[in-house]
């Protein structure tokens, strides 16, 4: 994928500090990387630390008029993914950045992949299911199998083990 761009969008769940672990995976195969948090993800992830790794600022929210327009990405990977950006993107809400890039990335053909981290109470529930379900049938890529799989009843259990390698193998 040398030079092609790569968003990584981040959300507020126990995996995210370690966000930075994806971006150098997706560098050493030749992606470009763009960090793209969501707003409560600011206070999870050492933004600096990913402007530095990067070579761009890491963004939160819609570009001025007067800011220059980012590349389109070739594709874009959602890790961790929270129960609530999950199902926002399945029902078409685009009340963030985040959210308004993954509302257009099907329409436009971008793959998607997404790497749910909810808890065990949430990754059961119908709402969440038929979220997936639904992005399932829009072509995007969500690694989730069911309760049990990225989910955790502990909140900073599974963290340490957050499959980022496999969002970059969904991608190939």
């Amino acid at each position: 994928m040398q030079g092609a761009e790569l968003y990584i969008i981040v959300c507020a769940a126990g995996p995210a500090p370690d966000v930075g672990r994806l971006v150098g995976l997706a560098q050493e195969q030749g992606w470009a990387v763009q960090v793209v948090a969501t707003p409560s993800a600011l206070d999870f992830i050492d933004v600096a630390a990913l402007e530095a790794q990067t070579g761009r600022p890491v963004r939160s929210r819609y570009r001025k008029p007067y800011e220059p327009k980012p590349p389109r990405p070739g594709a874009i990977i959602v890790a961790p993914a929270t129960y609530n950006t999950v199902n926002k993107f399945a029902q078409g809400i685009a009340d963030t950045y985040a959210l308004g890039l993954l509302a257009e990335a099907p329409g436009l053909g971008i793959p998607v992949v997404v790497l749910p981290f909810v808890n065990n109470a949430l990754a059961g529930r119908r709402p969440f299911l038929r979220s997936i379900d639904a992005l399932r049938g829009d072509g995007v890529r969500v690694v989730f199998g069911g309760p049990g799989q990225f989910a955790t009843d502990e909140p900073d259990a599974g963290a340490h083990r957050f499959p980022w390698e496999r969002a970059l193998s969904e991608l190939s």
